[in-house]
């Protein structure tokens, strides 16, 4: 199978594998909101370090109320891999000041936390407790987080739902029986179900955005550069990942960057700030509805989109419908870029991860997409060479927009199994690019993007919007985000918005 097949139009297998997209929800789902009478309440971050601050409650109580929410959910939701104790903060000296002192979270389960394994979702990968943390983690224990265990990912995040062989399907706290998406899809369940107010996720080709959009959250894919990478990503010949947290409030996501910015500038990008109201300035907004290739968006999310953006018309916005950013080759240039890095995994896997490493344990996905790159090996110099192209012109549909606004995904959150480990590689690839083709351009650009929870299925099930800015403007993301929470907010906890109809 060659990667223009894996990647066809309207005719062709993504439109027609299966009858009708996946993601609608008839019925009234079965959800899990953690919220209870408890220390931590149903506080966000902002909230919850008032209370911390005025002594209501300590930051003992706030932890050992979050570990009893997961360690109650867990057992449906399947978001963690495993637990941590006071010892993760053994390396890391806390500043008295820390601005987020107290507040409980997880660690995506692809990072090293010292003393702990790091498991990449992976049946292939041994577990090897870490020597060190990673500069992420180093970094959000530096501003005091307190991590209660590692969340889910699909296979070293090959894919956009979070079900792996080795730790089962993380189930969406909106509807369980559909995928909280992915790769980050542990800490949106956890962030959804109302066990912490953040946590830690990572992007590398919409892996922040996607469970955002699946989970009712926001999720901001900052710049390159504006926070701490891990070494071993950024070795690889296009740097495409991206450090953030999964917040259920636009103003979290705000206090986090500036935190994290006072703590760890970023070298040549412009500062952030503290966000903490809308912008004045009236944009120019590009709208695009329309996936590359002809690939079908799910009428629900079109309609959720163009919700959005007649909302931004009313406040002043000017908004015009536009193609997509880039050509439709760069689909088939980040596929089979995607296929390389599973090439470097099936057959370097021991190198990166150590002794033990099992290339028999690998899921059928990654063996397949490794496989599809070895067929496709002589085309893969020229797909490099455009895709870096891209990250040296990283503006690229900016010159008359100020942000791009489209769909996170093709269709909303899918049902269990729709994108799991047992699917034949075929399907599952062909199913993947359908749900996931809209966000990978801003990962090889290097620039910034935020998922909103603005629209809703009938039954309730989130749908995301996704706004874009050029390289290094995440306040513009924010200040605009901070307006639209403003003029619509959106349910911050599963069940609120159940048999919500879909704005028009």
């Amino acid at each position: 199978m060659d990667v223009s097949e894996s990647t066809p139009g309207p005719a062709g297998d993504a439109a027609s594998e299966s009858p009708g997209l996946p993601g609608s929800a008839a019925d009234v789902p079965h959800t899990i909101d953690t919220t209870t009478d408890d220390a931590l309440g149903d506080s966000d971050v902002t909230s919850l370090l008032a209370r911390l601050s005025a002594q209501e409650v300590s930051a003992s109580e706030v932890r050992a109320a979050a570990m009893a929410r997961a360690q109650a959910a867990n057992p449906e939701l399947h978001a963690v891999t495993h637990w941590f104790d006071e010892s993760v903060r053994t390396e890391v000296v806390v500043p008295a000041d820390a601005g987020l002192a107290g507040v409980p979270t997880f660690i995506k389960d692809n990072e090293e936390v010292a003393g702990f394994p790091t498991t990449q979702g992976s049946r292939a990968v041994v577990d090897h407790p870490a020597p060190a943390c990673s500069p992420i983690v180093a970094s959000l224990l530096e501003l005091g987080l307190e991590p209660l265990g590692a969340s889910t990912l699909p296979e070293f995040g090959l894919t956009a739902s979070t079900e792996s062989s080795r730790f089962g399907a993380t189930r969406n706290p909106w509807d369980i029986g559909r995928s909280a998406g992915g790769s980050s899809g542990g800490g949106a369940a956890v962030v959804a179900a109302g066990v912490v107010p953040i946590a830690h996720a990572n992007d590398g080709g919409g892996s922040i955005r996607i469970p955002a959009s699946c989970c009712g959250l926001v999720g901001l894919k900052p710049s390159h550069g504006r926070l701490p990478a891990n070494p071993l990503k950024e070795k690889v010949p296009v740097k495409i990942a991206a450090q953030g947290v999964l917040t259920r409030s636009v103003r979290d996501t705000a206090l986090f960057h500036a935190l994290m910015e006072q703590a760890r500038p970023a070298v040549g990008l412009p500062p952030i700030g503290h966000v903490t109201r809308p912008g004045a300035a009236r944009l120019r907004i590009g709208m695009c509805v329309t996936a590359s290739r002809g690939l079908p968006i799910a009428p629900e999310t079109v309609a959720a989109v163009r919700a959005t953006g007649a909302l931004l018309e009313g406040l002043g916005h000017h908004v015009d419908e536009v193609g997509p950013p880039v050509a439709d080759g760069f689909a088939a240039d980040f596929l089979r870029y995607w296929g390389l890095l599973a090439f470097f995994l099936h057959h370097g896997g021991g190198a990166i991860y150590g002794k033990g490493f099992d290339t028999a344990q690998l899921e059928d996905f990654t063996k397949g997409l490794s496989a599809m790159l070895g067929r496709q090996k002589a085309l893969v110099p020229d797909s490099l060479r455009r895709l870096r192209r891209l990250a040296r012109t990283p503006d690229v549909g900016f010159d008359q927009y100020d942000v791009l606004l489209s769909p996170v995904t093709g269709y909303p959150a899918p049902p269990i199994g729709y994108l799991g480990p047992d699917v034949e590689f075929r399907s599952h690839l062909v199913r993947l690019i359908r749900f996931a083709s809209m966000t990978p351009v801003q990962n090889v650009a290097g620039t910034p993007a935020i998922s909103l929870p603005l629209g809703r299925t009938p039954a309730g099930l989130p749908i995301g919007s996704h706004l874009a800015a050029p390289f290094g403007h995440e306040r513009r993301l924010l200040e605009v985000a901070l307006e639209l929470e403003e003029a619509a907010p959106w349910p911050a906890r599963p069940g609120l918005g159940v048999a919500a109809e879909v704005r028009s």
